[in-house]
């Protein structure tokens, strides 16, 4: 018996040692794992990471989400539904507003079925405790984890009542992958903030905590979660929270769910926004700040200038090999980027196939070309060029010879007249894209149709430090060593990007005021305080005349007419004033298109990632006029018509200025004349002291004898005191075919238009394949357009249609397209 005693007071103490140790073990467990996790304080002050919203300009469309992989909105839990609170409350934890932040009886049950089958099968978990597992813990399935996870939970339920825990927990829950909490899963899944879910909508987002990938609405268990909401439907009904009415309702209501998008719109764009904001917030706050930011894009252009660059591509890439293409369109009124597309496809592959990006693909689909691609303007740099020549008194009016030129001054290697096999690096001497040179061209003509040897020497004129301070200035600050372009500049010597060469022309759109770009409208905190909001910030920084007259030129339809020829009905837009410059490199490898109202302006760039050329025949007129002319014509309904303000009547300070360059008989280079260090000065003592003189003379006497009838009695020495001679009034005619075009296609009779100017006009010769068809006697009008159909005599594969006018005085001038034989 003493025995027996013995024992069970053995066993006693044992037990009472076993319970002091675990009670002992629990206790510092208890503290052990307390000491890691957040304190009260820590929890009530605990900010929730928050994604932050980049939108379009209007802040309906949602452009891209910046987060740390979390994509989660927070809204107070009065802009959640009922319905939605009480699905999940009645789903998730039936007792959440009687029952502590545990419930002990789901924690044993638990704890039996993991024992009794192995491993961490059953959670047991209240709200409270989900709350507490994600906000602050990891999802690894230990008996430690389960723990901590207690604590907090009782932490928590200390500190907040059961609202704002539920509030808590419906901002901080998975739905899926990168959707967190009730208001990010409802834009994603159905397009629409919280607040607007339906009762059948709030069952299925319900439905999908229990297993998010499983459920999701963009997996492969939509039958699985339509029965799981229906189960839970019932459940709601079963405990009042919903009528029976309300649950048919619900259960035939059809729901669409949102396409499961890449994640981001209008790429390009929203990079150059996220870098801008990275800058300026850091990147931390652009993460998990839930930064609210309304940008500048107009979301319906960005989506026309994204068709219109994708599908302007693919025909480049057909047709001439050029891969890729971008386009920049901007309000020049405030400098916001309205629309930005910097390559066919952001998420597109780089071609040609099996290339290495940054060697020798054409096309790489990140890559931004209209904000990080350097490339050559080409002729895009001559309106800064003539706009810097207006500044100094020279006018539309004034003639410069379009004839062939050797730039490279004093250098036997570089003879004058140029030979143009001549390859050496040493010597410049540009022709016309179409090969042509066309004599006496005022600077209206010469900028409008973009001949190069007129203005390579009005750079020469201009200055070359000066234009380039002006383009700098206009927002081209790429540009930055003159000396190092030299007069190569204005044919594209530089390399520019395309987003500052669309700012540059706004700035001529707006005569010479500078909008500074801008991105962004308003950006605020996830608090809703103002953090910055757009100011327009501006600056006068060229001469609004000399703006104007660029303006003026650009816009002048008739003056351009001859370089587009069968493209130029892509660049007219009834009821609306648009002027418009073209640029290609050297050897066709980037074309440019920049055209602009007062209201708009956009440009376009087309070629390859690697520099590589185009196809020789595919000019900007080809490649960039088309995407450019796409996207104009459903932009320009959107924005009023307006017109360019006209430039004031420029006084010519010297006959030259005004166009007279056989004033007193005498024909000559301008620089027989000018000054150009002083334009508006005396003529020079001696003008071979010029460098350029003599080259620039060459060309012009050549072309003088050939082309100037009585040539003999020009340039004769002038008598002093003697009455001087102009010819202001009477300078040799002018003729321009306006139809039929180069390259047209005739039949066995053809409608010819002709525009003729001039004094002392007699007659119009027209000539088929050099044999006279047709002549036109005129009178003393001074200008013409004449129109008539001529019957043809013969047609071979290929003809030559010309058209010379004559003066009572028998100068005259010939113009001539190429046809061919339908």
């Amino acid at each position: 018996m003493r025995k027996r005693r013995g024992i069970i007071k053995k066993t006693f103490l044992l037990a009472v040692l076993g319970i002091l140790l675990g009670a002992t073990g629990t206790v510092s467990a208890f503290f052990y794992f307390s000491s890691t996790l957040p304190s009260v304080e820590e929890i009530s002050t605990r900010k929730v990471s928050q994604s932050t919203k980049i939108y379009d300009r209007t802040g309906t469309t949602l452009l891209y989400e910046v987060s740390d992989g979390e994509q989660r909105t927070v809204i107070p839990l009065a802009d959640i539904p009922r319905y939605l609170k009480d699905a999940t409350v009645i789903t998730e934890d039936e007792g959440f507003y009687e029952e502590p932040a545990f419930d002990w009886k789901g924690i044993l049950r638990a704890i039996y079925v993991n024992l009794t089958r192995g491993g961490i099968l059953q959670g047991g978990s209240t709200i409270t405790q989900q709350l507490a597992k994600n906000a602050f813990l990891t999802p690894e399935q230990t008996v430690a984890r389960k723990i901590k996870e207690l604590i907090l939970a009782t932490r928590i339920d200390r500190i907040y009542s059961k609202d704002q825990i539920l509030e808590l927990y419906l901002n901080q829950i998975p739905y899926g992958p990168t959707l967190y909490g009730v208001e990010a899963t409802s834009r994603g899944f159905f397009g629409k903030p919280a607040r607007e879910l339906s009762l059948a909508q709030s069952a299925l987002l319900a439905a999908i905590p229990k297993a998010p990938t499983y459920y999701s609405p963009w997996g492969n268990h939509v039958k699985e979660l339509f029965a799981r909401q229906k189960a839970i439907l019932e459940k709601m009904l079963a405990r009042g929270a919903i009528t029976k009415k309300e649950m048919e309702a619900a259960l035939v209501e059809k729901i669409s769910f949102e396409p499961r998008t890449r994640g981001i719109q209008a790429p390009h764009f929203v990079m150059e926004v996220i870098e801008f904001l990275a800058d300026k917030y850091g990147e931390d706050l652009v993460q998990k700040g839930g930064l609210r930011v309304i940008t500048t894009l107009n979301w319906d252009l960005q989506q026309i200038a994204e068709k219109v660059t994708t599908e302007g591509a693919a025909q480049n890439e057909e047709l001439y090999k050029g891969y890729n293409a971008a386009l920049v369109a901007e309000d020049p009124k405030t400098g916001q980027i309205v629309a930005l597309v910097g390559s066919r496809d952001y998420f597109g592959d780089s071609l040609p196939e099996g290339c290495a990006p940054g060697a020798n693909c054409r096309f790489e689909p990140n890559f931004s070309v209209a904000t990080q691609g350097l490339r050559q303007p080409g002729s895009a740099l001559k309106p800064f060029v003539y706009l810097t020549a207006f500044e100094q008194g020279y006018t539309p009016e004034t003639v410069l010879f379009d004839v062939p030129t050797e730039f490279a001054a004093r250098n036997e290697l570089c003879p004058s007249p140029p030979d143009f096999k001549n390859e050496d690096p040493a010597c410049f001497h540009p022709e016309n894209f179409d090969g042509d040179f066309r004599g006496p061209v005022p600077l209206r003509t010469a900028l409008a149709q973009s001949i190069n040897v007129p203005a390579v020497k009005t750079l020469y004129l201009a200055g070359l430090k000066k234009t380039v301070t002006n383009a700098y200035a206009m927002g081209l600050t790429t540009l930055t060593s003159p000396d190092l372009y030299g007069l190569s500049l204005v044919l594209g010597g530089g390399a520019i990007r395309l987003v500052d060469l669309v700012g540059a022309y706004g700035v001529l759109s707006q005569d010479g005021v500078k909008h500074a770009q801008s991105l962004v409208l308003e950006v605020k905190d996830a608090d809703g305080n103002v953090l910055e909001s757009f100011k327009d910030q501006t600056r006068q920084v060229v001469n609004a005349q000399s703006a104007r007259l660029v303006n003026n030129i650009l816009s002048d339809v008739d003056a351009r007419r001859g370089l587009f020829q069968n493209s130029f009905g892509l660049t007219v837009f009834p009821d609306h004033d648009v002027a418009l410059k073209t640029g290609t490199s050297n050897d066709y490898r980037d074309a440019w298109t920049v055209g602009y109202t007062p209201s708009i302006v956009v440009g376009v760039w087309a070629g390859n990632n690697d520099n590589s050329p185009m196809q020789k025949h595919g000019s900007s007129i080809l490649a960039a006029v088309p995407i450019w002319s796409a996207f104009m014509k459903e932009a320009l309904p959107t924005v009023l018509p307006e017109t360019f303000t006209r430039p004031d009547a420029v006084p010519a300070a010297k006959p030259i200025f005004g166009g007279d360059y056989l004033y007193n008989r005498q024909v000559h280079s301008i620089l027989y004349s000018i000054d150009r260090t002083n334009p508006l000065g005396d003529a020079p003592q001696d003008p071979a002291l010029e460098p350029q003189f003599t080259n620039w003379e060459t060309g012009v006497l050549l072309w003088a004898e050939k082309n100037i009838p009585d040539y003999a009695s020009y340039n004769q020495p002038v008598v002093p005191g003697a009455a001087p001679f102009s010819t202001a009034s009477s300078p040799p005619p002018r003729v321009e075919i306006l139809a039929p075009a180069a390259g047209t296609f005739v039949g066995e009779r053809v409608d010819v238009a002709v525009k003729v100017s001039g004094a002392d006009l007699a007659k119009a010769v027209v000539r088929w394949n050099g044999q006279s068809v047709q002549e036109v006697g005129l009178g003393p009008s001074e200008t013409y357009e004449l129109r008539f159909t001529v019957a043809l005599p013969s047609r071979a594969p290929q003809n030559l249609l010309e058209v010379e006018v004559f003066t009572t005085s028998n100068t005259s001038a010939k113009s001539g397209v190429i046809v061919y034989a339908q």
